[in-house]
């Protein structure tokens, strides 16, 4: 996908948790191309990075560690005014035998880590009066999760806290927006959806006929980072190609 944008983020300086592969790779290269200077983080060094993104080491499941990383960000650039919440994921597991340090783990990973991140943002965006907070939840967050049970449930409060946050901190400023990510094509679609004929019929399934890229979601984090959006604070926006289609639908005679 080619991308293009005209918005201009130069000067600004953003911070993408899960930025070092996958999606978060491509929100951090887009916000990037715009003109931000873009910190990623994760708990391993990356082999490579794209033009303009440098790399910190922090486990953010830890509240000390995420204070020290989004600190040490503003100490050397000299502002925070864009966080991408976007560290997250889940293995399959049945609820029925999913233990209490599995569900306390994908919970710290996927709701408390987006939580410390923003507290520690906030103190830094309130100062300047203006800043962004993109959290990047899931269609789990709001049909049946079955088998990832837990990552539906932390991707659920993710929202809430989206909503909780843009009220308490729309005052300073601050504005925070959720995107609702929909059935991604990424280099780990074939343990999620099967191979390339499952791949194909997912894909056609969806009202746009094709599942989402990594751009697709960047594209949203970078319009919401930018000052086009500077009046929609507590938002969902759902990028999903127009959702899934509903099962009864299939089931329906005549």
């Amino acid at each position: 996908m080619t991308v293009r944008s005209t918005i201009d983020l130069t000067g600004q300086v953003a911070i993408v948790t899960g930025g070092t592969r996958g999606l978060g790779r491509q929100m951090a290269e887009v916000l990037a191309r715009a003109g931000a200077r873009v910190v990623v983080c994760g708990r391993n060094t990356p082999d490579d990075l794209p033009p303009g993104v440098s790399f910190r080491a922090a486990d953010i499941r830890d509240a000390d560690q995420a204070k020290e990383l989004v600190d040490a960000v503003a100490a050397e650039h000299g502002r925070i005014d864009i966080l991408v919440n976007n560290a997250g994921g889940s293995p399959h597991a049945a609820a029925a035998t999913a233990s209490p340090r599995f569900f306390d783990a994908i919970i710290r990973l996927n709701l408390h880590s987006a939580m410390f991140m923003a507290q520690a943002a906030f103190a830094h965006m309130r100062a300047a009066g203006a800043g962004s907070i993109v959290n990047i939840a899931s269609v789990s967050a709001i049909r049946p999760s079955p088998m990832t049970a837990a990552y539906g449930a932390a991707k659920a409060g993710l929202l809430s806290l989206t909503q909780s946050l843009a009220q308490e901190w729309g005052p300073d400023g601050v504005r925070v927006n959720a995107i609702i990510v929909g059935l991604m094509h990424t280099e780990t679609a074939e343990e999620t959806y099967g191979d390339e004929d499952a791949q194909a019929a997912v894909a056609l399934s969806l009202p746009l006929q094709r599942m989402g890229t990594g751009f697709d979601v960047a594209n949203a984090v970078l319009w919401l980072s930018s000052d086009l959006a500077s009046w929609v604070s507590g938002a969902r926006i759902n990028v999903d190609g127009g959702g899934e289609r509903p099962y009864f639908l299939d089931l329906v005679k005549g």
